[in-house]
């Protein structure tokens, strides 16, 4: 069986250095906020060029504290594309703002520059871009159209870790950069982790009161904060893969191109471009049979997933929250089929699949 994701194959590499860090932390005898996060932040930070990084708990807390710590009053306007993974709308809505819908691209599956201007009213405060599938957005346009509409530009690098659009990382472009480390990101955690990267000094004490109950000093609580601190452990681990965070994406380019130059023109693969350096977190297809080729891959041993089977639009959550109709996402949506593309796969497991996809 070819598994959509084997997390101890990708992970065997780095054990020898997991339990080295874990024996660290365990020894030290702090394990919140000590000198594992600090480390990792400063290291994450340069990584990006960027002048703080700020651990939080996940990526869901990332976007929500992101969209505080901008002081956007509540029940402000926040554009978001219609197709993203639902928590980018969770913490909109869990921030008192209302997402407002913008279609993607139906090539790049990423928000569609320019459908943004039309949606933007007088209660539009930000703008929340999404990086979907380890693709850039266009930047450039987004750029120009936030600085003249003086609006708060938050980049959703979930899935991007190490992307660039024209030479720039992912999370360097807007206000703040919000990460997850959900242990099947291109820098995966050995759990729940994530970060804001920010190059304003405001911002970032305000991101670090929010994560610590509103706290700078020990019991001493200036605002209304949260739990989200990064644990120790978790940053250790971070700051091991991190060193290797090229070498992974390599691994993925160099795995997606198997696909991109060997499976058949009966399947849409993802759009390539120069402007983009793209890190294939997911290498997904399009096919109008996308559930029988799943069906047809699992009983020839090949393992897929669906990102994702029920667009934002369409979840029983969102019923009385999100108004209109959401075409092009559903057509995404019911469509796409992501391919076994991870640090743990071989050259090998891609050409038995492009091997067996052709045969379809």
């Amino acid at each position: 069986m070819i598994f959509y994701e084997n997390l101890f194959e990708s992970n065997k590499k780095f054990f020898d250095e997991f339990n080295k860090k874990f024996q660290q932390v365990l020894s030290s005898g702090w394990f919140i906020l000590g000198k594992s996060v600090e480390t990792f932040q400063k290291e994450f930070a340069a990584y990006h060029n960027s002048k703080h990084c700020i651990g939080v708990a996940s990526g869901l807390d990332a976007l929500t504290l992101s969209l505080l710590a901008a002081d956007i009053p509540e029940g402000s306007e926040v554009i978001v594309p219609s197709n993203t993974y639902i928590a980018t709308i969770l913490s909109i809505l869990h921030a008192k703002m209302k997402p407002v819908f913008v279609e993607p691209d139906i090539s790049s599956y990423n928000i569609d520059p320019y459908l943004i201007e039309e949606k933007i009213s007088d209660k539009t405060k930000a703008v929340m871009v999404v990086h979907l599938y380890g693709k850039s957005c266009q930047m450039d346009y987004i750029k120009q159209l936030c600085k003249k509409y003086n609006l708060i530009l938050i980049e959703d690098c979930a899935q991007s870790h190490g992307a660039k659009f024209k030479d720039q990382l992912t999370g360097t472009f807007g206000e703040f950069g919000a990460f997850s480390f959900y242990p099947t990101k291109n820098l995966g955690a050995l759990g729940d982790a994530g970060a804001v990267i920010t190059n304003s000094d405001n911002y970032s004490e305000h991101l670090k009161k929010l994560r610590n109950y509103g706290s700078a000093k020990k019991y001493y609580n200036e605002i209304i904060g949260f739990n989200s601190r990064l644990d120790e452990l978790q940053a250790a681990f971070l700051s091991v893969k991190l060193k290797y965070l090229d070498e992974i994406n390599l691994h993925k380019r160099k795995l997606a191109k198997i696909y991109l130059d060997n499976l058949k023109d009966d399947f849409i693969k993802p759009i390539v471009h120069s402007d983009y350096y793209d890190v294939y977190h997911i290498f997904n297809v399009r096919h109008p049979q996308r559930d029988k080729l799943k069906e047809y891959l699992l009983k020839n041993e090949i393992q897929t997933d669906i990102h994702y089977p029920v667009s934002p639009h369409k979840q029983k959550a969102l019923e009385g929250i999100i108004e209109g109709d959401y075409p092009i996402s559903e057509e995404i949506h019911n469509t796409i089929l992501s391919l076994p593309c991870s640090y743990g796969h071989s050259e090998d497991d891609i050409y038995r699949v492009v091997e067996v996809m052709n045969k379809f």
